[in-house]
């Protein structure tokens, strides 16, 4: 299945060292889904292009992966 580059907005915890700690990801129509476990954070490349601060994350008991590239988030997507 093919996968697709999509921004979201994400509500993140900053702590005061600078670590980012994503809480929520939030899509267009105002549903949020609450981010249930963080199980890695690396620096890695996207499969649909770019790179950053990757977080695999179980959200609502699915492992998904999002991304905070530059001064963006965005998922890699099942739709455009």
């Amino acid at each position: 299945m093919q996968l697709y580059k999509r921004y979201i907005d994400v509500i993140v915890r900053q702590r005061k060292n600078g670590e980012l700690i994503p809480l929520f990801v939030c899509w267009e129509d105002g549903r949020r889904y609450k981010i249930d476990k963080i199980l890695n954070k690396q620096r890695r490349a996207s499969e649909v292009g770019g790179c950053g601060l990757r977080f695999s994350c179980l959200i609502e008991g699915r492992q998904r992966n999002i991304f905070f590239e530059k001064d963006k988030w965005f998922i890699e997507s099942h739709q455009p």
